[in-house]
C-alpha cells in the first residue's frame, strides 16, 4: 500500500499544500474535534468525495476565519462511504463527485433523512502519466476501454496492447477505489456500465495516494479529479482525450465545456440540519456566497453566481 507524510496544514497554505497530505483530512477532523471538548463549539460534520474535498476543507478554512464560533470536520471516505455515513445521520453534509443513487436514496429514507442537492463545481477527470512517459499523449475513450475494461483484467499487461507504436513496457495502473464517485462516472463513460472495472490495479479512496503511485513509476497511468493534477503538474503529465469531433482535449478550466470526461460535482445537505441549525444553514450559505471566489482558487470550475444565487434562494 502507498502511503505519503502526513501534514496538517494551517488557513494561508492549505490552498496549495491540501492535496500534498494524504492524511490532510485525518490530521484537521481530529484538530478541530480536540478542539471542541476545550471549547463546546457546535460541530459541523462533513464527509464524503475526495474530489470535493479541497472545496470544502477551503470553505471551512475561510468559514472559522471569518469568525464562526463552530467546528468543520472534513472527513474523506469517497462519495459511496460519505453517503454511508449520512444516510446513517452521522453527518449533515456530505460531498459527492456523483448525483446520489437509488440505493442511497432508499437508505436515507429509511432512517428520515431528507436532503437538498447542491451542485458546487464543474470537475474534470483527468488521466495522467509519469512524465517520463514519452510515447502517449492523447488516448480516445476506446483506449481507455482496452485499458480498463473488466476482460482486460490480467491480458492488458503492457503499454504496447494499446497501441503498437507504445513500447512493449509494463503498464501499472492506479485509480480510484469502488467507494469513489470517480470511479463510478469514470466506468459509466469509459466501459459503458458503473462500477464495471478490471481490479488488477492499486486503488485508493485518496487522491494524493493515487498522484504518488504515478509520479514514482514512469510506467503508470492513473485517474483523478483536475485539480490534482493542476497541484502536482510537475510531478504528472496529462493525456489529452479524443471527443466525437475527433479532437484532442486537455482538461483545463478553460476546456471544461468540451473535454469529454467533465462533470458535475456536488454537496447534499441535510434538510433537517438547515432547519434546526443555525450554523449549518450559515455554513452552506456562506458556501455558496463564496464559491464563485474560492472554487477556482483551488482548481474546479465554478458555476456562473446566477445559479449559485438559485440554489442558495432555495435553501
Amino acid at each position: 500500500m502507498l502511503t505519503s507524510d502526513k501534514k496538517l496544514f494551517g488557513f494561508k497554505s492549505i490552498r496549495s499544500n491540501v492535496f500534498r497530505g494524504v492524511g490532510a483530512a485525518a490530521a484537521l477532523a481530529t484538530t478541530v474535534g480536540v478542539a471542541s471538548v476545550a471549547t463546546a463549539q457546535s460541530t459541523i460534520e462533513i464527509d464524503g468525495s475526495s474530489t470535493v474535498f479541497p472545496i470544502t476543507e477551503a470553505m471551512a478554512e475561510e468559514f472559522i476565519s471569518a469568525g464562526n464560533n463552530v467546528n468543520v470536520i472534513v472527513g474523506v471516505s469517497g462519495t459511496g462511504g460519505g453517503f454511508e455515513k449520512f444516510c446513517a445521520g452521522e453527518t449533515v453534509i456530505s460531498d459527492a463527485s456523483r448525483p446520489i443513487k437509488d440505493s442511497e436514496k432508499e437508505l436515507c429514507a429509511a432512517n428520515g433523512i431528507n436532503y437538498v442537492e447542491i451542485p458546487v463545481a464543474y470537475d474534470a477527470i483527468t488521466v495522467v502519466v509519469n512524465p517520463e512517459n514519452t510515447w502517449a499523449t492523447n488516448l480516445s475513450l476506446e483506449e481507455l476501454n482496452k485499458i480498463w475494461a473488466p476482460e482486460s483484467e490480467g491480458t492488458v499487461t503492457s503499454w504496447n496492447q494499446v497501441s503498437a507504436e507504445y513500447p512493449a513496457q509494463k503498464l501499472n495502473l492506479f485509480g480510484p477505489g469502488t467507494d469513489s464517485g470517480t470511479f463510478d462516472y469514470f466506468t459509466d463513460e469509459v466501459n459503458g456500465e458503473e462500477g464495471a472495472s478490471r481490479g488488477d490495479y492499486t486503488a485508493s479512496e485518496d487522491d494524493n495516494v493515487l498522484v504518488l503511485g504515478v509520479a514514482r513509476d514512469p510506467n503508470a497511468m492513473g485517474y483523478f479529479g483536475m485539480s490534482y493534477y493542476l497541484e502536482n503538474t510537475d510531478k504528472l503529465k496529462a493525456l489529452g482525450i479524443y471527443n466525437e469531433a475527433g479532437d484532442a482535449i486537455l482538461p483545463s478550466p478553460e476546456t471544461i465545456k468540451e473535454y469529454p470526461l467533465a462533470r458535475p460535482i456536488f454537496i447534499y445537505v441535510d434538510t433537517n440540519a438547515l432547519a434546526s441549525r443555525p450554523e449549518v444553514k450559515s455554513f452552506v450559505e456562506f458556501y455558496l456566497t463564496n464559491a464563485p471566489t474560492i472554487v477556482p482558487e483551488v482548481n474546479y470550475v465554478p458555476y456562473t453566481e446566477a445559479e449559485y444565487a438559485e440554489s442558495l434562494n432555495a435553501l
